[in-house]
């Protein structure tokens, strides 16, 4: 089969990518192996390949947005079903996180596309109980950045906390903040964009927006909650200084650059909240699908054959790419 590695994590003028041709995998006991039909491009798939998170293993196919069809069921998945497969891939299920529901932060968790294979491929295998049944009304193009971008995004979503018709700030506007910021329309709220791409503020306006500006711009009203999207941690303070009394800002990424010293009188007193997102549960992607098929989601995407994966993550690197990058086999 097709397949992409990551072969010298490096920037991607670097070409850290190679297309190469690998068996077809073998599904273990209780794994799936499916048919890639579409993977969707996130920036976590970026930061694996550039280097900004460590490797956990060499030469690994990158891609968790897979949208596949089923060629080796297990586990109450026939052939020929349709398939989501996530980032989440594995927690152990006896430690202390996972006994509480907070399987995101166990431990001895691993991940689709950086400690297992992923879906920059012809084929993907992956354990069933981490697979998703998805709604049907939407193509396999567009479900595919739900799986970690409408995830996370919904994740984030519910660590701002949000209050009822409040004002949400969205810091970067891309694959997953423009499926977030519907959500958060879908529930009453107000929302902000601040991104430096003229674009993405487009869309967001014509997703509803009450209003859109550059990233370091301050909206034109106090924010209840804000989500950070854009890896850059300059605009930590920025954004803290953008919430009304008892805000939260929450930091949705895997990475961020370096945040710059908090001034504790601007950026935190009067009961603002900083804090981090860590992945996810899958019960917070059985109930962003869930959500998705009742709101029917606007997912903004641009297709690129899987040959081109290359020029996809290069394309998202630059912030080239409107909505979500998905690669089409």
């Amino acid at each position: 089969m097709r397949a992409w590695q990551v072969v010298r994590p490096g920037p991607m003028a670097s070409r850290p990518l190679r297309q190469v041709e690998l068996p077809v995998p073998e599904p273990a006991p209780g794994e799936l192996l499916v048919r890639v039909r579409a993977c969707g491009v996130c920036r976590t798939d970026l930061h694996v390949a550039e280097g900004d998170l460590p490797v956990h293993r060499p030469h690994v196919v990158p891609g968790h947005e897979i949208v596949g069809e089923v060629v080796t069921g297990a586990e109450g998945f026939d052939a020929g079903e349709r398939v989501g497969i996530a980032w989440l891939r594995h927690t152990d299920g006896t430690c202390a996180y996972c006994r509480r529901g907070r399987e995101n932060l166990c431990p001895d968790s691993r991940y689709t596309g950086w400690d297992a294979d992923g879906g920059y491929a012809d084929y993907a295998v992956a354990p069933a109980a981490y697979a998703y049944r998805l709604p049907d009304c939407y193509s396999d193009e567009q479900v595919a950045p739900l799986l970690c971008a409408g995830i996370i995004g919904y994740r984030a979503l519910k660590l701002a906390s949000l209050p009822p018709g409040g004002r949400l700030g969205v810091y970067g506007f891309g694959a997953s903040a423009h499926l977030a910021a519907q959500l958060a329309a879908a529930q009453g709220a107000q929302v902000y964009v601040m991104t430096r791409s003229p674009a993405a503020r487009r869309l967001g306006l014509d997703l509803g927006a009450a209003w859109a500006g550059g990233a370091d711009e301050p909206p034109p009203v106090p924010l209840d909650s804000a989500i950070l999207f854009a890896p850059v941690g300059t605009l930590v303070p920025t954004a803290l200084r953008a919430l009304d009394r008892g805000g939260t800002l929450a930091v949705a990424g895997i990475h961020l650059s370096d945040v710059p010293p908090l001034d504790y009188q601007a950026d935190l007193f009067q009961e603002r909240i900083l804090r981090s997102v860590t992945a996810n549960t899958r019960a917070d992607g059985r109930e962003l699908l869930d959500l998705a098929d009742l709101h029917r989601l606007s997912v903004t995407t641009t297709p690129y054959p899987l040959v081109a994966a290359e020029a996809a993550l290069t394309d998202l690197a630059a912030d080239r790419v409107n909505g979500a990058a998905v690669l089409i086999p």
